[in-house]
């Protein structure tokens, strides 16, 4: 059992660190990446309660279709909403880059629990594959979620409403691409390219993050010089 809890635990833990410690310009408080994460890990069980209802109580006639309502808008919403709740009027959300910390921390907290019950379920054998998808891809819809979010938050282009839209809109759209593709019986020669584009993606809006919250700290300082 201990291996595997940490076969459950630790795709989750090493995904969070890498992008915690991407942070160049002030690491978020452990307190608040962990509330986050913790925050992702109860929300399974509802979310859980929510699917097992649609699935029995609706019929859905299409597989894609559900895919993308019972999966991909259930999950990506609440963790949209939690986010925009909890954090996004945090004062310690102070620059962009980490909306990519709490949405990436909130995504593996639900994919964590997640794991683990999987790996309960069927055997610690799927703990890789699980790590390389399930867990990956949450971790990567996270990074868009909160992407846009920091975007939204310091109105980057003025455009706060569409950036809010984006950051539920986007994640929700490659979750439900990402089950559909787990839909079809060739499923894996479509996964791999989607997971290396998801991964594409999602670096490059975590190095242009970087750049933003750069930026963002520049003017800052020379305001705070100008106010002097």
């Amino acid at each position: 059992m201990i291996g595997l809890l940490s076969a459950g635990i630790a795709p989750g833990l090493a995904l969070i660190s890498y992008f915690y410690l991407r942070d160049q310009y002030g690491q978020e408080p452990i307190m608040n990446v962990f509330k986050m994460f913790l925050f992702g890990a109860i929300l399974t069980f509802p979310i859980m309660f929510m699917q097992y209802v649609m699935n029995t109580e609706f019929f859905f006639i299409n597989e894609y279709v559900h895919s993308f309502i019972s999966a991909a808008l259930l999950e990506e919403f609440f963790k949209w909403f939690i986010l925009f709740l909890a954090i996004y009027p945090h004062a310690d959300f102070d620059e962009p880059y980490d909306g990519i910390v709490y949405g990436a921390s909130m995504s593996l907290g639900f994919a964590t629990v997640e794991n683990i019950l999987y790996l309960i379920g069927n055997g610690i054998e799927f703990a890789m594959g699980r790590a390389l998808l399930p867990v990956s891809s949450h971790a990567l819809f996270g990074v868009l979620m909160g992407y846009y979010l920091g975007k939204a938050k310091f109105r980057i282009g003025g455009k706060r409403e569409l950036w809010l839209l984006y950051s539920f809109f986007i994640p929700f759209i490659l979750h439900g691409f990402y089950d559909s593709i787990l839909v079809g019986k060739r499923w894996l020669y479509y996964m791999i390219p989607f997971m290396l584009f998801l991964w594409y993606l999602g670096l490059k809006k975590v190095k242009h993050a970087h750049l933003l919250s750069k930026k963002h700290l520049q003017n800052k300082y020379k305001e705070e010089r100008a106010a002097f």
